[in-house]
């Protein structure tokens, strides 16, 4: 079983519903694609940014090397592990740039493969009510006091996970 992230495009002025044809899944673990043909899989995902820099970090790391005079192997097992770390962290890459878009997060679902995933998600997704959010509160009085707490005892006055109002077991 995956777990894939589910995110939505923010939506346009005046636009009220998310369209689920541009809703993306982004798989966790690890991506065996990236690892292997990392720039190309980044071009292909539009990761315009996590490429500039992995552009910036094997070209820095290709100059430390030369001017330490490091050997064939050392070169090659510094490339194997960034492949190894962007196929790791591909879904995380490919969830920052979604971010950085705007794009919102709508959770997550598991399922066997994509399509799974997908008809799990769309299939809870499209029967729940979406009602619009409430503003939160302007302050803090507005919020209930948790069940069990002493009306006489001020916040500030209860330390630890457990509180008891004034000591008392």
């Amino acid at each position: 079983m995956a777990v894939y992230s589910v995110h939505a495009p923010r939506l346009k002025a005046g636009g009220t519903e998310t369209d689920p044809a541009r809703i993306a899944f982004v798989r966790d673990g690890f991506h065996f694609w990236a690892f292997v043909f990392g720039p190309i899989w980044m071009l292909f995902r539009r990761l315009w940014l996590v490429l500039l820099l992995y552009v910036v970090l094997v070209a820095a790391l290709g100059v430390l090397l030369f001017f330490a005079h490091a050997g064939d192997l050392v070169r090659g097992i510094v490339v194997f592990c960034i492949a190894l770390l962007v196929g790791l962290e591909a879904g995380n890459l490919r969830r920052w740039t979604l971010e950085r878009r705007k794009w919102r997060s709508l959770g997550f679902v598991v399922g066997a493969n994509r399509d799974a995933a997908e008809r799990r998600f769309f299939s809870t997704w499209l029967n729940t009510p979406r009602a619009a959010a409430a503003p939160p509160p302007a302050d803090n009085a507005a919020w209930p006091r948790p069940a069990g707490a002493h009306p006489g005892v001020a916040d500030e006055d209860i330390v630890g996970l457990f509180p008891q109002p004034r000591g008392t077991r």
